[in-house]
């Protein structure tokens, strides 16, 4: 779910050209997810191999990473390790939505009603650790490097960028700015589709969201943007009843801190606000390895895509003809980060 802020944090729409030469560390669930939820046919069914397993990611990994690439974009995918205690509620919950969702998308479906059908269907996108395996091994042999968080994925790209080793993080989830992430890119595995209908249509770009700027403009430090995020709701708690970003910020404005606001409005908040605050303000961090990036190697890619899972062959292999050429434009060189910082 991630924390909603869209309403008081401004973005910088930019091109995939702006972004040229840029290390990027990809949110690897937020996107995995993006691809489960928009590759998709009409009435909502997933693209699916000849045994039925759903490959919807995999398509999405393949042709949206050839596509970065070949605009110079250095991608790093940050895995998730293990959710912290408190998330475990808002998992629960999001298990029942996606189950109510798949009963939606069948009934729909039975009913006729196509559009009713596609929406249900991407609510119940499930990602299973078959196809976080997978996704590893594809990305893998593309070339690109996969770094496995000990909890939060984005903590760990807030770190990368902070450190200096990426430039970014990219997600649609506005938590890697509460984890102190610099720079956050919208939009990347989506730029380029097409979004509204009729003259409301419009191409998706992608945004920059740079958390400095931001908190400038806002008058508030870091602390009180986890504290209005709090107040919204996070993945660790449900936000307080009729309090959107532009209240809370209001109220963080006026009273500095939720101890305040509990202390001058008489307020009660039940929720376990320190905690949440510790799991922004101090996460667990990681020693990184070097991290390197690969020539692709196209016969495993084929193995994966093709032999395992009844992709198209010939247009794979224009799409790694395309990823060689790259590659052979940069000398095929393995590069490690210190030779872009």
């Amino acid at each position: 779910m991630g924390t909603r802020l869209g309403d008081i944090m401004v973005a910088t729409t930019v091109t995939l050209k702006d972004l040229a030469g840029k290390t990027i560390a990809v949110d690897a669930f937020n996107t995995l997810y993006q691809f489960l939820s928009t590759i998709r046919q009409p009435d909502g069914t997933p693209l699916m191999d000849r045994e039925g397993r759903v490959t919807s990611h995999l398509s999405g990994l393949f042709y949206r990473n050839v596509n970065l690439i070949e605009h110079d974009l250095r991608l790093v995918y940050v895995f998730d390790g293990e959710a912290p205690v408190l998330k475990a509620e808002e998992v629960e919950k999001r298990r029942e939505r996606r189950e109510a969702a798949r009963l939606e998308w069948e009934r729909a479906k039975e009913e006729g009603r196509i559009e009713d059908a596609f929406k249900a269907a991407r609510a119940s996108s499930r990602l299973t650790a078959e196809m976080i395996e997978e996704s590893k091994a594809l990305l893998q042999a593309l070339g690109i490097p996969v770094v496995q968080a000990p909890s939060e994925g984005e903590a760990l790209a807030a770190q990368m960028a902070r450190e200096g080793i990426v430039w970014a993080s990219a997600s649609q989830d506005n938590d890697a700015l509460l984890y102190n992430c610099p720079r956050m890119v919208r939009n990347l595995s989506i730029s380029g589709r097409r979004r509204g209908r009729g003259a409301k249509q419009k191409t998706v770009q992608p945004e920059i969201i740079d958390l400095d700027n931001n908190l400038r403009t806002l008058g508030i430090t870091r602390e009180q943007l986890v504290d209005i995020a709090i107040l919204v709701g996070t993945d660790y708690n449900p936000g307080v009843k009729g309090v959107g970003p532009k209240t809370a910020l209001k109220l963080v404005t006026k009273y500095g801190c939720l101890e305040r606001i509990e202390e001058e409005k008489g307020l009660r908040l039940d929720i376990p606000y320190q905690k949440i605050r510790d799991i922004f303000l101090k996460p667990l961090e990681t020693e990184l390895e070097p991290i390197e990036w690969k020539r692709p190697d196209p016969e495993r890619v084929m193995e994966i895509l093709c032999d395992r899972h009844d992709f198209n062959m010939d247009r794979v292999e224009r799409a790694l003809e395309r990823l060689t050429a790259r590659a052979r434009e940069t000398d095929g060189r393995q590069s490690s980060l210190t030779e872009f910082f």
